[in-house]
């Protein structure tokens, strides 16, 4: 488990991290969100021992990253934003190098980057050097690097940043595989990363939290929890069919698709029922029309916006 307890990090007077305290459990995925400046880096790292707490305290399955700062990192795989390496290295050369940081020797090293070369499937660049690699593998030679020693605590700071949809999908696929037994903690900006692999989300705004919960629940604080969204093959006054029905809140039309409208409910209320016995009897020409879970997007703006006007 992890504990941080009022952490605080200052940089002179300004306050980048503030009184934050959270645990992780094993088996959790924990999406760490916030703007640009809100403090997520800085939180990864003084959870990884890379920067000192003003004040408070992190410990990694009791081991305080202060006190007992080697016993704690060796828990840890880090992949830092950006994934440095060295680019003069062919993959295995990096990977061979790493296992021996780790302190692995022998026998030992050939079988931890064999099993790590597998694990992100790096096969088909092993003797390929790291400058030449597409971003996306360069992303698991990071990944690989960060579980050369089967960490307990796997910590991901933009792990799928300036990836194309592809490797974003291949790499949220391999964190989902080795968060199965792992505390992972993913540091992104990105909110589909949160519903494609997290189980928790927390967002931070101004160095404090402003909301915790898994995707759903957060999802459910959204003005369209609820809100069902149409798309119509044919004009039609879908407000006027509408007008007077009283858990509606609105109609809005999509800025980017013709013919698409999400009808808003109020409070969250279910309305799928009696909007559907309107768009049967009314003959909407209907082409798609589904309920809406609600949207991080609506909410990670309000909390952050929210933040920002309080301080």
């Amino acid at each position: 488990m992890i504990e941080i307890n009022n952490l605080t990090k200052k940089f002179d007077q300004f306050v980048a991290v503030d009184n934050l305290s959270f645990t992780v459990k094993e088996g959790e995925v924990l999406g760490f969100l916030g703007p640009n400046g809100a403090g997520k880096s800085t939180t990864m790292k003084v959870i990884t021992g890379f920067l000192s707490p003003t004040s408070g305290s992190v410990t990694i399955d009791g081991n305080d990253i202060s006190q007992q700062s080697l016993k704690a990192k060796s828990l840890i795989g880090y992949l830092p934003e950006g994934a440095p390496s060295y680019g003069d290295m062919t993959t295995i050369e990096f990977l061979r190098f790493i296992a021996q940081v780790r302190g692995f020797r022998g026998e030992e090293i050939d079988k931890r980057v064999k099993h790590v070369i597998t694990e992100v499937a790096l096969e088909a660049v092993r003797e390929q050097s790291i400058e030449t690699l597409s971003k996306g593998f360069k992303r698991r030679v990071g990944l690989a690097q960060a579980i050369m020693h089967d960490p307990k605590v796997l910590i991901l700071d933009e792990p799928t940043d300036g990836l194309d949809p592809n490797q974003k999908h291949h790499v949220r696929e391999l964190i989902k595989n080795l968060a199965k037994d792992k505390i992972v903690i993913i540091s992104t900006h990105i909110l589909e990363e949160v519903t494609a692999v997290c189980t928790r989300a927390i967002i931070i705004a101004k160095g404090c939290i402003v909301a915790d919960g898994t995707p759903a629940e957060l999802e459910s604080r959204s003005r369209y929890h609820q809100a069902i969204k149409v798309t119509l093959t044919d004009e039609h006054d879908l407000s006027a069919d509408l007008n007077g029905l009283a858990n509606v809140e609105t109609v809005e039309a999509s800025e980017d698709e013709r013919l698409s409208y999400t009808i808003v409910a109020k409070d969250g209320h279910s309305i799928f029922s009696q909007v559907s016995e309107i768009a049967q009897d009314k003959q909407w020409p209907v082409s798609e029309f589904h309920v809406e879970r609600g949207q991080l997007e609506d909410v990670f703006r309000n909390v952050t916006q929210q933040a920002e006007g309080a301080h």
